[in-house]
């Protein structure tokens, strides 16, 4: 009895996190909008809906559905339970303040990468990152700063289960390209994404390896190219990165 019911729990839950990502996806919608995104009826959906609005997961909005703050809390909870987020928080913080740009603090889960912590200093741009998102490892200097200190074989899995999309006309799309890029992060010790991800936007990353050798996640600084160019991209930048890697690689082994 349990092992035929058990396919259709699954699918039920699939479907109600996929119902969540398209309102997501379009910051809200109605019954009848999304009808055109998935083969349910529309007293179906509704049902999903109006479960997901009394659980708090869902606000209704008059004829529209929106994501509720409640699924604020499980991604605060989510955040707090890394380790790497309390003990880089506060140094990617004062980097933001030390460089005056965007900070950001990215671990991989699953193949993909998310903004465990985001700093503005003075002069940082908005973006369209924020705290909780999900985005591609290839197409970020954080993405290749993770990739380059993982094995082969898991970087050969991870591009097979989420692929190569092209964000902008410099996002590396072909492996083998990728791969040559991912050996001069080793190289250097910083991984660049010029424009790769977000047209006009420039990024340094820098690994965080534990005493195992084992990478934890990443941080960068992001600005635009019209700030990010010559020493100061290619030396001023890493440099400073580094430094405060170093200092988060030292409480990550004596904590």
């Amino acid at each position: 009895m349990e092992d035929t019911q058990s396919p259709n729990r699954v699918k039920t839950a699939q479907t109600t996190f996929r119902i969540l990502d398209a309102l997501k996806s379009k910051n809200k919608s109605t019954v009848t909008e999304l009808t055109k995104e998935f083969e349910l009826s529309k007293s179906s959906l509704h049902n999903y809906l109006s479960t997901l609005e009394e659980d708090g997961y869902v606000v209704k909005e008059g004829n529209s559905y929106r994501i509720g703050l409640k699924l604020l809390d499980l991604g605060g909870h989510a955040q707090h339970r890394q380790r790497l987020y309390a003990i880089a928080k506060d140094e990617v913080t004062a980097l933001a303040d030390e460089s005056s740009e965007l900070a950001n603090l990215l671990v991989e889960e699953n193949g993909k990468g998310f903004y465990l912590h985001r700093a503005h200093g003075e002069d940082a741009v908005m973006t369209d990152s924020y705290i909780g998102q999900e985005v591609h490892l290839h197409n970020t200097g954080l993405g290749k700063a993770i990739l380059a200190h993982l094995p082969r074989d898991r970087v050969v899995e991870i591009l097979d289960q989420h692929g190569m999309p092209a964000a902008t006309e410099n996002t590396v799309t072909d492996r083998e390209t990728l791969f040559e890029e991912l050996e001069q992060v080793r190289e250097t010790g910083y991984a660049l994404d010029d424009e790769a991800r977000v047209k006009g936007l420039r990024c340094v990353a820098v690994p965080i390896i534990n005493n195992s050798e084992e990478v934890e996640g990443a941080i960068s600084v992001s600005g635009p190219t019209s700030r990010f160019q010559n020493e100061r991209f290619r030396e001023e930048l890493p440099d400073m990165l580094q430094s405060v890697a170093n200092i988060i690689e030292l409480n990550i082994t004596y904590t």
